[in-house]
């Protein structure tokens, strides 16, 4: 133990220990790295020189300057990620490097879920193509990366009420698996109403078979909100909202057992857990 104190005491001090892997120590840092999968790593790349660009698995990520000045890549993990190394591909002014950040495992559990709509489990074939034209419409939406933004990344709850079904949740209907809960879920009464939690543009307001009445907000860089089985909408499609603004009410259409919020956050086109961004990451 007291070799691989000193030997890492060396890197740092000799400046040979990767950004990437030294750990950064700023608030934004502090707030958000959870590299897991369907988590956020937070990738240190040094304080010098302007913004560098930064790709993970060919998708350009977030790059902000946290409180200690360094320079951060936010990057979004699937949950699908093997534990392990992952690379962060990088370009600034010196040319392109490389960073190795480490994701490590996390457990998640499953739920079960009896719907009386069977279609919501087993759509009909007019139903499957409603449903995968909706689908390319929604991740042509979070694929998006504008430069500018996001206003901030410690989000407000979007409504105030007790979490109930998490992030990652291995999910059965009426005891057939599907994929996992993308989102977090919000138990609160109908008509409550759903307030954005940071600054941005209006992407899609629309109503899905499966989502229900849904609304996107586009925070910049990559950074995605997606808000699920609203009763009524309060915004339109590209208009400005600006932090705290009320951008519908909650209800219960689509694929919905009861009245709730379905909560979605994406980075660099990759769901992660909203928890980490209001700070109740659960480990």
């Amino acid at each position: 133990m007291f070799m691989f104190r000193y030997v890492y005491f060396l890197l740092i001090a000799y400046g040979l220990l990767l950004p990437g892997l030294a750990g950064a120590q700023g608030y934004i840092s502090r707030l958000l790295h959870h590299p897991v999968p369907g988590g956020v790593a937070v990738v240190d790349m040094g304080s010098t020189g302007q913004a560098p660009s930064a790709y993970y698995k060919d998708a350009q990520v977030m790059v902000l300057r946290d409180s200690d000045q360094a320079w951060i890549a936010v990057v979004g993990i699937d949950l699908k990620t093997a534990v392990g190394q992952q690379s962060l591909q990088v370009q600034d002014s010196d040319g392109k490097r490389q960073l190795i950040f480490e994701v490590q495992a996390k457990n998640y559990k499953s739920q079960h879920i009896k719907l009386k709509n069977k279609s919501h489990v087993n759509p009909d074939p007019k139903q499957t193509q409603r449903f995968e034209r909706e689908y390319e419409e929604q991740i042509r939406a979070y694929r998006n990366f504008r430069a500018t933004g996001p206003s901030n990344v410690s989000l407000d709850k979007p409504v105030n009420g007790r979490l109930s079904s998490p992030f990652g949740l291995r999910r059965f209907f009426n005891g057939e698996e599907r994929n996992a809960h993308s989102g977090l879920d919000f138990a609160v009464p109908a008509g409550t109403a759903i307030k954005a939690p940071a600054d941005g543009v209006v992407t899609i307001v629309a109503d899905y078979f499966f989502n229900g009445k849904t609304v996107f907000i586009d925070h910049g860089q990559g950074f995605i909100t997606m808000y699920c089985h609203l009763s009524a909408f309060q915004v339109e499609q590209g208009q400005q909202v600006d932090r705290g603004q009320v951008i519908g009410k909650v209800g219960a259409t689509g694929r919905a057992t009861g009245p709730h919020l379905h909560w979605n956050v994406s980075l660099n086109n990759t769901r992660v857990d909203p928890a980490i961004f209001i700070n109740a990451f659960v480990p």
